[in-house]
């Protein structure tokens, strides 16, 4: 062990903790709760004095926030080594939690309250370290650390710019991801760093968290690709909806979007990632606006563990789940599998339902008086085709007139004779347009209809009766669909465990040529995460991935694929799966359950008033006028001897398309927008473009 000078007394390093470019990180073995930095020898005099005027400032007692240096320390011999700090244990960088897959690893039991209150957080500890008269400079995801609970803790404190009896020891390094625009192309090393310049970091920092992972300049641009630290320099911020113009740049697919959020929200991030440095809004000013987001957030009705912005219009986990297949914030807890079901008194109420005396067409429909006589149309029609008739007539008789008395002209009276008969001929009066006025007439009483319902306060007890002819049929479904589900899970299982097996390598962590942080930033933000998600078409539809890069990451994949081994066992995994899956079917019965029940009671207590409401469309004048104005297009028909079209009047509100429970939602091409079909495929099954081979797209 080696030893360690730390004011008068002697010290051994312990276990060795971290290391980087810059030297190692031990715990102390007398010591439980601090760590030692060691420097490398060749930096140990460039940050000797640095590290002492930090420690003479006492910045460390100032906030438990920071791991700043606290004690110098030194040889045996007094030569400096590094410094003292507050051991950070537990904790885990920022990345680790805003990217989703790491995020279900290593902190399986947060939900989005968790990411704000993180947010929050890191704002908190930057607002700390502003307050000591430092600049962090180098703010960047690997030096925020959170922990379990969600508080933050910020390392690498020996970086940050400080100043001290007026002279000023910079930050001399950067990641270019965090770096803002007017800071890129120069040399960090001779740049004072402001506050201004940490506030675009940490708009970045709470951008990563609040957007699952995605960069806040990594996205679609219409020109040549361009990688985030350009987009950066150029002002692209990707998810702007002030500047869409001037940046074109769009979001990339399956991200969340500024609209989502409060308009507090939107509007720090257009001022964080704006042209106007000052205007960026800072630590303080995050932690009030973190604050009121995270007292607007929802949760789902249909997942607990989904909570949301309230200004989204809904959930916007499930509809990334339906899309993507993939659930930020699964409920993992352990559910009573046998949730209180009523099958008894959910068939009696199917029965009485479809017993129910629901009021048709014809009831509200009235009969309208017998009509005399044509339309005054048809009259002019018929007068027209009369004139028509008689003038072919004449012309005939004019023609047999000319062969007696001028027959050398002969081919004249033959010509008047064809075009006598044509017009004689085309005395039928045409069915067209008496047809197009049934039409125009049937969906003005489907107006009206629509109309009366609506003034009468009925149209939500009509969508209430359809909305449970699908429930009926979904639940009467339900055992087909989760034996097909279970079917389907099963058959999937060695897909399955290729994809977890996949999920266990991370791009962030692995090493392959030409792929440094900023391209690993970039895939994180279109989705490809793992080795899992790295497949071909996926990677290509990232800007800057071409075919060398795109090879280089299938390579990658292929080596970890190449050392996978398919477990025929049953295992534990393979219970826990098919009881999750009983679970969610066993929730959407009882759901159904109750729509179907909550739905009875809704008919009978409208029943009295759907008993009304026939008497009171015989009074109607705007539905009797338009019967009446089709009551006389069927008689002009009938007139012409043309069949009456069936009429397209209906009482029923089309509910909206439901799926059947358990069974996959259809996503859209993520390449094309066309829908995509279940294929098979050499390593199981995947969602493939419906207009393959035309479109390659493809989709987990």
């Amino acid at each position: 062990m080696k030893e360690i000078v730390i004011g008068k007394d002697r010290f051994s390093v312990a276990e060795l903790i971290g290391k980087g470019g810059e030297g190692k990180v031990y715990t102390i073995k007398e010591r439980s709760r601090l760590a030692v930095k060691i420097y490398n020898s060749g930096l140990r005099a460039k940050r000797e004095g640095k590290v002492r005027a930090m420690v003479g400032e006492g910045l460390a007692v100032k906030t438990d926030l920071v791991a700043y240096p606290g004690e110098v320390v030194t040889d045996i011999s007094g030569n400096f080594l590094g410094f003292v700090m507050r051991l950070v244990s537990g904790y885990l960088p920022l990345h680790e939690l805003y990217s989703p897959k790491s995020r279900q690893r290593h902190f399986p039991k947060s939900d989005y309250r968790f990411i704000v209150r993180a947010a929050l957080n890191v704002a908190r500890a930057v607002g700390k370290v502003h307050q000591t008269g430092c600049v962090i400079g180098d703010l960047n995801h690997s030096g925020v650390l959170v922990a379990q609970d969600a508080t933050v803790a910020l390392i690498d404190a020996d970086s940050f710019q400080f100043s001290m009896n007026g002279k000023l020891y910079p930050c001399v390094v950067g990641v270019p991801d965090f770096t803002p625009p007017e800071l890129h192309g120069k040399n960090l090393a001779s740049v004072q760093r402001t506050i201004e310049h940490d506030n675009f970091g940490l708009a970045v920092a709470i951008f990563h968290l609040l957007f699952m992972g995605r960069h806040p300049y990594a996205g679609c641009y219409k020109g040549p690709d361009i990688s985030i630290g350009e987009a950066i320099a150029q002002n692209r911020f990707a998810f702007s909806l002030t500047r869409q113009l001037a940046t074109q740049t769009t979001p990339p697919p399956g991200a969340l979007t500024l609209d989502m959020f409060p308009d507090a929200v939107a509007r720090s991030f257009e001022r964080a990632f704006g042209l106007t440095p000052s205007a960026r809004p800072s630590a303080l000013y995050w932690i009030h606006t973190l604050n009121a987001l995270e007292g607007s957030l929802n949760r789902c009705s249909k997942v607990k563990t989904h909570y949301f912005p309230g200004v989204a219009g809904g959930c916007v986990w499930c509809k990334l789940t339906k899309s993507s297949g993939f659930d930020m914030f699964p409920d993992l807890t352990a559910v009573e599998p046998n949730i209180p079901s009523d099958a008894r008194g959910t068939e009696q109420a199917i029965r009485e339902i479809l017993a129910f005396r629901f009021p048709t067409v014809a009831d509200f429909l009235p009969t309208v008086a017998t009509l005399r006589g044509a339309s005054n149309a048809l009259r002019e029609a018929r007068n027209g085709k009369r004139g028509r008739a008689f003038m072919g007539l004449l012309m005939m008789g004019g023609a047999i007139g000319g062969f007696v008395y001028a027959a050398p002209v002969w081919f004249l009276w033959i010509g008047l004779a064809i075009w006598g008969w044509v017009t004689f001929s085309d005395r039928e009066v045409e069915a067209g347009p008496f047809l197009q006025a049934f039409k125009d007439a049937d969906e003005r009483v489907q107006r009206e209809l629509n109309a009366f319902v609506q003034r009468n306060g009925m149209a939500e007890v009509i969508k209430v009766r359809g909305d449970l002819d699908t429930a009926i049929a979904a639940y009467k479904d339900h055992d087909k669909a989760l034996n097909h589900a279970i079917m389907v899970m099963k058959s999937n299982r060695e897909a399955r465990q290729r994809q977890a097996y996949l999920d266990q390598f991370y791009i962030r962590h692995a090493n392959i040529s030409g792929i440094g942080p900023a391209k690993t930033a970039t895939l994180i933000s279109f989705g490809i995460e793992t080795a899992a998600d790295a497949n071909r078409a996926a990677i290509l539809r990232v800007p800057g991935f071409g075919e060398v890069m795109t090879d280089k990451l299938m390579a990658w994949r292929r080596g970890h694929e190449s050392r996978f081994k398919y477990d025929r066992t049953p295992n534990a995994q393979d219970d826990a799966d098919e009881r999750a899956l009983r679970r969610r079917f066993a929730t959407e019965k009882a759901k159904l359950e109750a729509t179907i029940r909550n739905g009875l009671g809704t008919l009978r207590n409208a029943k009295a008033r759907l008993d009304a409401l026939p008497t009171k469309a015989r009074s109607d004048r705007a539905l009797t006028d338009a019967l009446a104005t089709r009551a006389q297009a069927v008689y002009d028909l009938r007139e012409l001897g043309v069949s009456i079209p069936a009429s397209t009047v209906t009482l029923k509100v089309t509910p909206r398309p439901q799926p059947i429970i358990g069974m996959p939602s259809t996503p859209n091409c993520p390449r094309c927008g066309a829908p995509m079909r279940r294929r098979s495929g050499r390593y199981g099954q995947f969602w493939g473009c419906s207009n393959y081979p035309r479109c390659r797209g493809t989709r987990n």
